[in-house]
């Protein structure tokens, strides 16, 4: 069993960029275009869709990525253009923290209210 789950965004092609320009994820359909309704998005066995499509009510829905280095991963998202000034009371938005129950985490949320929380082990 896999469990992929689905955004919704109000514009892929802004999407898109998003997370395959600034963050690692890429097109994992072939037949998948900026112009689909869904699109296929992986990256070393973490997958899931983008759509248009869905009602309104889909908005904000949230996954965990597991890295194998959160602060690299982070440095490496924000040189690409990751603006970490949308949630300026969210330190988790803000950069790498170790949480209380021992995981190091980043947030990122797109234009959309979707997160990716990036998690590794606290080292």
């Amino acid at each position: 069993m896999k469990l992929i789950p689905v955004f919704k965004v109000r514009d892929m092609r802004s999407a898109l960029k998003h997370y395959t320009e600034v963050l690692d994820f890429e097109m994992t359909d072939p037949n998948d275009t900026v112009d689909s309704f869904v699109v296929d998005l992986g990256k070393d066995g973490a997958d899931f869709q983008l759509t248009t499509m869905e009602g309104d009510y889909l908005f904000g829905s949230v996954a965990n990525v597991w890295v194998d280095d959160v602060d690299a991963a982070f440095a490496k998202y924000v040189s690409r253009g990751l603006d970490t000034s949308g949630k300026p009371n969210s330190p988790v938005h803000q950069g790498p923290v170790n949480q209380t129950w021992g995981r190091r985490e980043f947030y990122v949320t797109d234009a959309d209210g979707n997160t990716l929380r990036f998690c590794g082990l606290v080292k």
